[in-house]
């Protein structure tokens, strides 16, 4: 797909004439782009943990680095604490990460968008598609007990969903 982006990719699976997009508190990253794009749901992440990152205007892309993807993810990903009226005690759990749709092809997305019947208006972009899917994974429920019970199943009985 020919987004306006170079798609010449390395080795890495980066993109091999690019530099991050990135400046890191006052100076520009020169560290090689990888796939991770500086989405709108990034930076705003990067804000409200105060990382001082920001995209140079300069740039022609909002790809970044695995350094920063890395740091970014980490801050994201930090246990919070149970906050429960009936509990005295405080215990760390992990909040449930929604996987980042801004990774996958625009096909994928579709794809998605086509088996949940979601409305979006027509050329709609791929990071708008991939907020408007974020919005709606985000929303469906799971019965966190069922799906333990039927993994722990599967694991003990050495079968697969697909041998059934």
């Amino acid at each position: 797909m020919n987004n306006g982006f170079s798609t010449e990719e390395d080795s890495r699976g980066g993109h091999a004439d690019q530099t991050c997009c990135l400046i890191d508190d006052t100076e520009r990253c020169r560290n090689p782009a990888g796939n991770a794009s500086y989405s709108k749901r990034i930076q705003k992440t990067s804000k409200d943990k105060r990382l001082k990152l920001s995209s140079d205007p300069t740039s022609q892309h909002i790809y970044i680095c695995d350094y920063h993807k890395d740091r970014i993810q980490s801050a994201r990903s930090k246990r919070r604490r149970k906050e429960s009226e009936d509990d005295s005690n405080d215990t760390d759990i992990d909040l449930p990460e929604v996987p980042d749709l801004y990774q996958l092809q625009v096909n994928t997305l579709k794809r998605y968008k086509r088996h949940y019947k979601l409305q979006t208006r027509p050329g709609v972009k791929r990071a708008q598609l991939a907020d408007t899917i974020m919005k709606h994974f985000k929303t469906i429920p799971i019965k966190e007990k069922e799906i333990i019970t039927y993994f722990v199943y599967m694991v003990k009985s050495n079968s697969n969903k697909l041998d059934l």
